[in-house]
Protein backbone atom coordinates (compact mmCIF):
# COMPACT_ATOMS: atom_id res chain seq x y z
CA UNK A 1 0.00 0.00 0.00
CA UNK A 2 1.52 3.32 -0.73
CA UNK A 3 0.08 6.37 0.38
CA UNK A 4 1.12 10.05 -0.90
CA UNK A 5 1.01 13.07 0.89
CA UNK A 6 -0.32 15.97 -0.43
CA UNK A 7 -0.53 19.83 1.19
CA UNK A 8 -0.73 23.37 0.58
CA UNK A 9 3.01 24.88 1.69
CA UNK A 10 3.36 25.39 5.18
CA UNK A 11 0.89 22.87 5.78
CA UNK A 12 2.74 20.94 7.90
CA UNK A 13 3.26 17.78 5.74
CA UNK A 14 6.49 17.34 5.51
CA UNK A 15 6.17 17.26 9.78
CA UNK A 16 3.80 14.78 9.19
CA UNK A 17 5.58 12.75 6.92
CA UNK A 18 8.49 12.77 9.46
CA UNK A 19 5.98 12.20 12.60
CA UNK A 20 4.59 8.69 10.66
CA UNK A 21 8.09 7.63 9.14
CA UNK A 22 10.02 8.80 12.27
CA UNK A 23 11.93 10.14 9.54
CA UNK A 24 13.81 13.61 9.63
CA UNK A 25 13.28 14.86 6.29
CA UNK A 26 14.02 18.75 6.04
CA UNK A 27 10.84 21.24 6.80
CA UNK A 28 10.11 24.73 5.89
CA UNK A 29 10.55 24.19 2.40
CA UNK A 30 7.70 25.83 1.58
CA UNK A 31 6.97 24.32 -1.35
CA UNK A 32 10.66 23.00 -3.21
CA UNK A 33 10.63 20.01 -4.81
CA UNK A 34 12.23 17.27 -3.05
CA UNK A 35 10.34 13.66 -3.11
CA UNK A 36 10.43 11.88 0.90
CA UNK A 37 9.66 8.34 0.98
CA UNK A 38 9.35 6.41 3.91
CA UNK A 39 8.06 2.47 4.62
CA UNK A 40 6.27 2.46 8.42
CA UNK A 41 5.62 -1.27 9.77
CA UNK A 42 2.13 -1.59 10.52
CA UNK A 43 1.63 -2.08 14.68
CA UNK A 44 0.20 -5.18 15.33
CA UNK A 45 0.26 -6.66 18.91
CA UNK A 46 -1.65 -9.91 17.35
CA UNK A 47 1.76 -10.56 16.32
CA UNK A 48 3.82 -10.15 18.98
CA UNK A 49 1.03 -12.67 20.59
CA UNK A 50 1.27 -15.19 18.39
CA UNK A 51 5.03 -15.08 18.29
CA UNK A 52 5.19 -16.15 22.05
CA UNK A 53 3.19 -19.05 21.23
CA UNK A 54 5.02 -20.26 17.88
CA UNK A 55 8.45 -18.54 18.73
CA UNK A 56 9.33 -17.80 15.42
CA UNK A 57 12.69 -17.15 13.64
CA UNK A 58 11.25 -13.70 12.15
CA UNK A 59 8.04 -11.87 12.67
CA UNK A 60 6.58 -9.82 9.37
CA UNK A 61 4.45 -6.89 10.03
CA UNK A 62 2.60 -5.28 7.00
CA UNK A 63 4.00 -1.86 5.82
CA UNK A 64 2.87 1.15 4.31
CA UNK A 65 5.18 2.84 2.53
CA UNK A 66 4.26 7.38 2.42
CA UNK A 67 5.75 9.67 -0.15
CA UNK A 68 5.72 13.17 0.64
CA UNK A 69 4.89 15.17 -2.25
CA UNK A 70 5.78 19.36 -2.83
CA UNK A 71 2.79 20.95 -3.27
CA UNK A 72 2.07 21.64 -7.27
CA UNK A 73 2.72 25.48 -8.18
CA UNK A 74 -1.32 26.98 -8.78
CA UNK A 75 -2.93 26.20 -12.33
CA UNK A 76 -3.38 29.16 -14.14
CA UNK A 77 -4.94 29.78 -17.76
CA UNK A 78 -2.67 28.01 -20.43
CA UNK A 79 -1.35 25.50 -17.65
CA UNK A 80 -2.38 23.04 -15.45
CA UNK A 81 0.12 23.60 -12.19
CA UNK A 82 -0.04 19.60 -11.35
CA UNK A 83 1.28 18.54 -14.47
CA UNK A 84 4.40 21.00 -13.75
CA UNK A 85 5.55 18.67 -11.29
CA UNK A 86 8.73 16.25 -12.19
CA UNK A 87 7.62 13.02 -14.00
CA UNK A 88 8.79 10.76 -11.19
CA UNK A 89 7.03 12.72 -8.74
CA UNK A 90 3.65 12.89 -10.93
CA UNK A 91 4.43 9.17 -11.23
CA UNK A 92 4.44 8.86 -7.93
CA UNK A 93 1.14 10.87 -7.25
CA UNK A 94 -0.71 8.94 -9.76
CA UNK A 95 0.32 5.49 -8.61
CA UNK A 96 -0.29 5.68 -4.87
CA UNK A 97 -3.31 4.02 -3.97
CA UNK A 98 -4.91 6.66 -1.93
CA UNK A 99 -4.51 10.47 -0.58
CA UNK A 100 -3.73 11.62 2.93
CA UNK A 101 -4.35 15.26 2.38
CA UNK A 102 -2.42 17.74 5.31
CA UNK A 103 -4.09 20.85 5.90
CA UNK A 104 -2.83 23.97 8.29
CA UNK A 105 -5.44 24.41 11.04
CA UNK A 106 -2.38 25.49 13.09
CA UNK A 107 -1.90 29.58 14.21
CA UNK A 108 1.65 30.27 14.19
CA UNK A 109 2.91 33.65 14.13
CA UNK A 110 6.39 32.50 13.89
CA UNK A 111 5.00 30.50 10.54
CA UNK A 112 2.67 33.18 8.63
CA UNK A 113 0.24 32.02 6.63
CA UNK A 114 0.84 32.77 2.78
CA UNK A 115 -2.56 34.60 2.89
CA UNK A 116 -2.55 36.19 5.73
CA UNK A 117 -5.00 34.22 7.66
CA UNK A 118 -5.61 30.54 8.55
CA UNK A 119 -8.55 29.13 6.74
CA UNK A 120 -8.72 25.04 6.57
CA UNK A 121 -12.15 24.89 4.56
CA UNK A 122 -10.22 27.53 2.01
CA UNK A 123 -7.15 25.62 1.66
CA UNK A 124 -8.83 22.39 1.37
CA UNK A 125 -10.79 23.06 -1.14
CA UNK A 126 -7.62 25.29 -3.51
CA UNK A 127 -6.07 21.71 -3.92
CA UNK A 128 -8.76 19.80 -4.17
CA UNK A 129 -9.33 22.31 -7.10
CA UNK A 130 -5.87 21.64 -8.10
CA UNK A 131 -6.36 18.17 -8.59
CA UNK A 132 -9.52 18.27 -10.45
CA UNK A 133 -8.01 20.41 -13.10
CA UNK A 134 -5.51 17.87 -13.28
CA UNK A 135 -8.15 15.20 -14.12
CA UNK A 136 -9.95 17.25 -16.32
CA UNK A 137 -7.03 18.20 -18.50
CA UNK A 138 -6.48 14.64 -18.97
CA UNK A 139 -9.71 13.67 -19.86
CA UNK A 140 -9.59 16.45 -22.75
CA UNK A 141 -6.28 15.80 -24.08
CA UNK A 142 -8.34 11.75 -24.15
CA UNK A 143 -11.06 12.74 -26.34
CA UNK A 144 -9.55 14.62 -28.43
CA UNK A 145 -7.20 11.63 -29.27
CA UNK A 146 -10.33 9.19 -28.85
CA UNK A 147 -12.35 12.40 -32.02
CA UNK A 148 -8.81 11.68 -34.23
CA UNK A 149 -7.95 8.35 -34.14
CA UNK A 150 -10.51 6.36 -31.86
CA UNK A 151 -12.72 5.56 -35.31
CA UNK A 152 -10.02 3.34 -36.46
CA UNK A 153 -8.67 -0.26 -35.55
CA UNK A 154 -10.79 -3.94 -35.25
CA UNK A 155 -14.63 -3.49 -34.52
CA UNK A 156 -13.24 -4.61 -31.25
CA UNK A 157 -10.87 -2.00 -31.00
CA UNK A 158 -13.91 0.86 -31.94
CA UNK A 159 -16.37 -0.42 -29.75
CA UNK A 160 -13.65 -0.40 -26.61
CA UNK A 161 -12.97 3.22 -27.88
CA UNK A 162 -16.67 4.32 -27.42
CA UNK A 163 -17.39 2.71 -24.44
CA UNK A 164 -14.62 4.79 -22.81
CA UNK A 165 -15.46 7.86 -24.76
CA UNK A 166 -18.98 7.74 -23.17
CA UNK A 167 -17.54 7.34 -19.74
CA UNK A 168 -14.78 10.04 -20.09
CA UNK A 169 -18.03 12.19 -21.39
CA UNK A 170 -19.67 11.52 -18.35
CA UNK A 171 -16.18 12.18 -16.04
CA UNK A 172 -16.30 15.65 -18.00
CA UNK A 173 -19.59 16.88 -16.83
CA UNK A 174 -18.43 15.68 -13.57
CA UNK A 175 -14.94 17.54 -13.36
CA UNK A 176 -16.53 20.55 -14.75
CA UNK A 177 -18.96 21.69 -12.01
CA UNK A 178 -16.30 20.94 -9.79
CA UNK A 179 -16.78 17.23 -8.60
CA UNK A 180 -13.96 14.50 -7.70
CA UNK A 181 -14.66 11.69 -10.01
CA UNK A 182 -15.03 9.25 -6.73
CA UNK A 183 -18.30 10.86 -6.55
CA UNK A 184 -19.73 9.84 -9.99
CA UNK A 185 -20.24 6.41 -9.06
CA UNK A 186 -18.72 4.25 -11.62
CA UNK A 187 -19.65 1.23 -12.12
CA UNK A 188 -17.70 -1.48 -12.28
CA UNK A 189 -17.24 -1.53 -15.84
CA UNK A 190 -17.29 1.88 -16.17
CA UNK A 191 -14.21 1.65 -13.73
CA UNK A 192 -12.73 -0.66 -15.38
CA UNK A 193 -12.75 1.47 -18.46
CA UNK A 194 -10.56 4.21 -17.50
CA UNK A 195 -8.53 2.18 -14.68
CA UNK A 196 -5.10 3.07 -16.47
CA UNK A 197 -5.64 6.79 -16.17
CA UNK A 198 -5.22 7.08 -12.39
CA UNK A 199 -7.21 9.62 -11.64
CA UNK A 200 -6.08 12.29 -8.88
CA UNK A 201 -9.60 12.74 -7.71
CA UNK A 202 -10.79 8.79 -8.53
CA UNK A 203 -8.73 8.32 -5.48
CA UNK A 204 -9.80 7.87 -1.93
CA UNK A 205 -8.79 10.61 0.40
CA UNK A 206 -8.02 10.83 4.10
CA UNK A 207 -8.13 14.97 5.02
CA UNK A 208 -5.84 15.01 7.84
CA UNK A 209 -6.30 18.73 9.93
CA UNK A 210 -3.01 19.69 11.03
CA UNK A 211 -3.46 21.57 14.87
CA UNK A 212 -1.20 22.95 17.45
CA UNK A 213 -1.16 22.25 20.83
CA UNK A 214 -4.05 25.23 21.44
CA UNK A 215 -6.10 23.78 18.92
CA UNK A 216 -6.46 20.17 20.42
CA UNK A 217 -9.71 20.68 22.44
CA UNK A 218 -11.26 22.63 19.69
CA UNK A 219 -9.66 20.07 16.80
CA UNK A 220 -12.82 17.93 17.07
CA UNK A 221 -15.19 20.72 16.59
CA UNK A 222 -13.54 21.68 13.30
CA UNK A 223 -13.42 18.66 12.25
CA UNK A 224 -17.37 18.07 12.55
CA UNK A 225 -17.89 21.27 10.66
CA UNK A 226 -15.19 19.97 7.82
CA UNK A 227 -16.52 16.59 7.67
CA UNK A 228 -20.18 17.93 7.57
CA UNK A 229 -19.00 20.63 4.55
CA UNK A 230 -17.11 18.15 2.74
CA UNK A 231 -19.42 15.50 1.49
CA UNK A 232 -17.57 13.84 -0.87
CA UNK A 233 -17.85 9.22 -1.20
CA UNK A 234 -14.21 7.08 0.10
CA UNK A 235 -13.28 10.58 2.03
CA UNK A 236 -12.65 10.80 5.61
CA UNK A 237 -11.45 13.51 7.88
CA UNK A 238 -9.64 13.51 11.24
CA UNK A 239 -7.03 15.81 13.64
CA UNK A 240 -3.32 15.57 14.33
CA UNK A 241 -0.88 17.53 16.00
CA UNK A 242 2.10 16.92 13.96
CA UNK A 243 4.31 18.93 16.26
CA UNK A 244 3.25 17.12 19.30
CA UNK A 245 3.66 13.97 17.60
CA UNK A 246 7.27 14.48 16.67
CA UNK A 247 8.07 15.56 20.29
CA UNK A 248 6.32 12.13 21.42
CA UNK A 249 8.46 10.25 18.85
CA UNK A 250 11.43 11.32 20.62
CA UNK A 251 10.47 10.15 23.93
CA UNK A 252 10.68 6.61 25.82
CA UNK A 253 7.48 4.64 26.00
CA UNK A 254 6.48 5.72 29.52
CA UNK A 255 7.12 9.22 28.72
CA UNK A 256 5.32 9.20 26.12
CA UNK A 257 2.24 7.53 27.87
CA UNK A 258 2.53 10.39 30.27
CA UNK A 259 2.55 12.96 27.72
CA UNK A 260 -0.06 11.75 25.98
CA UNK A 261 -2.40 11.45 29.34
CA UNK A 262 -1.80 15.07 30.29
CA UNK A 263 -3.36 15.97 26.20
CA UNK A 264 -6.01 13.78 26.60
CA UNK A 265 -4.35 11.91 23.34
CA UNK A 266 -5.49 7.96 23.42
CA UNK A 267 -3.71 6.90 20.30
CA UNK A 268 -0.86 7.63 18.38
CA UNK A 269 -0.78 9.58 15.74
CA UNK A 270 1.20 7.01 13.43
CA UNK A 271 -1.47 3.83 15.00
CA UNK A 272 -4.72 6.52 13.98
CA UNK A 273 -3.13 7.31 10.83
CA UNK A 274 -2.41 3.59 9.98
CA UNK A 275 -5.94 2.52 11.08
CA UNK A 276 -7.75 5.33 8.96
CA UNK A 277 -5.77 4.77 5.73
CA UNK A 278 -7.18 0.92 6.34
CA UNK A 279 -10.28 1.96 6.99
CA UNK A 280 -10.69 4.37 4.19
CA UNK A 281 -9.13 1.30 1.65
CA UNK A 282 -11.57 -1.54 2.97
CA UNK A 283 -8.36 -3.46 4.00
CA UNK A 284 -8.23 -6.34 7.00
CA UNK A 285 -5.00 -8.21 7.47
CA UNK A 286 -5.08 -12.25 7.87
CA UNK A 287 -2.01 -13.82 9.75
CA UNK A 288 -0.10 -16.64 9.43
CA UNK A 289 2.01 -18.54 12.06
CA UNK A 290 4.36 -21.11 12.89
CA UNK A 291 7.82 -21.81 13.33
CA UNK A 292 9.63 -19.92 10.84
CA UNK A 293 7.75 -17.16 10.12
CA UNK A 294 4.49 -14.93 11.83
CA UNK A 295 3.28 -12.85 9.24
CA UNK A 296 0.00 -10.00 8.43
CA UNK A 297 -0.96 -9.84 5.30
CA UNK A 298 -3.39 -6.88 4.53
CA UNK A 299 -6.38 -8.07 2.47
CA UNK A 300 -9.71 -6.06 0.64
CA UNK A 301 -12.30 -6.73 3.03
CA UNK A 302 -14.41 -9.17 1.61
CA UNK A 303 -11.33 -11.48 -0.13
CA UNK A 304 -11.65 -15.15 -0.23
CA UNK A 305 -9.82 -17.70 0.70
CA UNK A 306 -8.13 -18.27 -2.57
CA UNK A 307 -7.93 -14.55 -2.80
CA UNK A 308 -5.36 -15.08 0.77
CA UNK A 309 -3.39 -17.41 -0.99
CA UNK A 310 -2.82 -15.25 -4.17
CA UNK A 311 -1.55 -12.75 -1.51
CA UNK A 312 0.73 -14.65 0.05
CA UNK A 313 2.56 -16.29 -3.49
CA UNK A 314 0.71 -16.62 -6.84
CA UNK A 315 1.13 -20.45 -6.66
CA UNK A 316 -1.02 -20.79 -3.73
CA UNK A 317 -3.58 -19.49 -5.60
CA UNK A 318 -3.41 -21.45 -8.50
CA UNK A 319 -2.87 -25.07 -6.88
CA UNK A 320 -5.25 -24.04 -3.90
CA UNK A 321 -6.65 -27.14 -2.36
CA UNK A 322 -8.11 -25.53 0.88
CA UNK A 323 -7.42 -22.93 4.01
CA UNK A 324 -7.21 -24.37 7.31
CA UNK A 325 -8.72 -21.48 9.42
CA UNK A 326 -8.68 -20.57 12.92
CA UNK A 327 -9.70 -17.50 14.88
CA UNK A 328 -7.24 -15.31 16.32
CA UNK A 329 -9.12 -15.08 19.27
CA UNK A 330 -9.77 -18.72 19.80
CA UNK A 331 -5.62 -19.72 18.53
CA UNK A 332 -4.87 -17.32 21.87
CA UNK A 333 -6.97 -18.71 23.98
CA UNK A 334 -6.38 -22.30 23.14
CA UNK A 335 -2.49 -22.00 22.67
CA UNK A 336 -1.78 -24.36 19.61
CA UNK A 337 -2.99 -24.90 16.42
CA UNK A 338 -3.24 -29.05 18.08
CA UNK A 339 -5.12 -27.86 20.88
CA UNK A 340 -7.66 -25.50 18.28
CA UNK A 341 -8.41 -28.40 16.19
CA UNK A 342 -9.36 -30.39 19.50
CA UNK A 343 -11.32 -28.30 20.13
CA UNK A 344 -13.12 -27.86 16.84
CA UNK A 345 -11.85 -24.30 16.22
CA UNK A 346 -10.19 -25.72 13.35
CA UNK A 347 -11.90 -25.12 10.09
CA UNK A 348 -10.97 -26.65 6.65
CA UNK A 349 -12.40 -23.84 4.13
CA UNK A 350 -13.17 -23.38 0.46
CA UNK A 351 -11.86 -21.12 -2.10
CA UNK A 352 -15.10 -19.15 -1.70
CA UNK A 353 -14.61 -18.81 2.18
CA UNK A 354 -14.33 -14.92 3.05
CA UNK A 355 -12.03 -14.19 5.41
CA UNK A 356 -12.50 -11.97 8.25
CA UNK A 357 -9.87 -9.27 9.88
CA UNK A 358 -7.28 -11.60 12.13
CA UNK A 359 -8.32 -15.47 10.42
CA UNK A 360 -4.76 -17.21 10.96
CA UNK A 361 -4.63 -19.38 7.43
CA UNK A 362 -2.48 -22.53 6.60
CA UNK A 363 -3.10 -22.56 2.37
CA UNK A 364 -2.84 -26.27 1.24
CA UNK A 365 -1.99 -26.59 -2.50
CA UNK A 366 -0.81 -28.80 -4.80
CA UNK A 367 2.66 -28.14 -6.36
Amino acid sequence: MQIAIVGLAGSGKTTVFNTLTRGHAETGGYGALTLNVGVVKVPDARLDRLAEIYRPKKVVQADVTYVDLPAPPPSSEGHVGTEELPAEHLARLRESDALLHVVRAFEDPSVPHADGAVDAARDLERLDLEFILADLSMVDRRLERLGSSGRHGTPAEREANEREEVVLRRLKTELEAGRPIRDAGLSADEAKAVRGFRFLTEKPVLVLLNVGEAEIESAPALVARIRDAYDHRQAMVDFLSAKIEMELGELDAADADTFMEELGIAESGLERVIRLSYELLGLISFLTAGPDEVRAWPIPNGSTAVDAAGAIHSDLAKGFIRAETVAYEDLLQLGSTAEARKAGRLRSEGKTYRVADGDVLEILFSR
